[in-house]
């Protein structure tokens, strides 16, 4: 089975996202997916939501730092931001790396309906990176 890591700063938001629907589209295909961070900030209750509403539930998951295991073995690393390309260990030389540069919705500002309009936007992203994958 392959394996996709899913890495973000504190896997919280994007990260959690981005394993959300790499277990729904990918999973299928024969990948173990996980996501974790260079730190943990716990579950977004914002990024939960979004989920939700596109009828996936990732009140499951929880906020992980990397697995050195997972990583070394890992066949496809996706790094969601800048913070994790520049401080995660060093890629395997036996895995692929991707990097998707995305803003972090935790630090939009505005009413609730803007940030929740900029996680939504950022779960767009994902979805349609993750579906390209395939």
């Amino acid at each position: 089975m392959k394996k996709v890591y899913f890495l973000c700063t504190g896997n919280s938001c994007r990260s959690q996202i981005a394993e959300g629907y790499g277990k729904k589209y990918l999973t299928e295909n024969g990948y173990e997916v996980r996501s974790a961070g260079i730190e943990t900030h716990g579950l977004n209750p914002r990024a939960v939501k979004v989920m939700a509403e596109d009828g996936i539930d990732i009140t499951v998951h929880t906020s992980d730092l990397i697995d050195p295991a997972f990583f070394n073995e890992a066949d496809l690393i996706i790094t969601l931001c800048g913070d994790a390309k520049d401080n995660c260990p060093v890629i395997p030389q036996t895995a692929t790396h991707i990097h998707w540069g995305l803003e972090d919705p935790a630090k939009a500002i505005g009413t609730e309906e803007e940030i929740m309009d900029q996680f939504r936007a950022t779960r767009e992203i994902i979805k349609q990176k993750i579906q390209e994958l395939m």
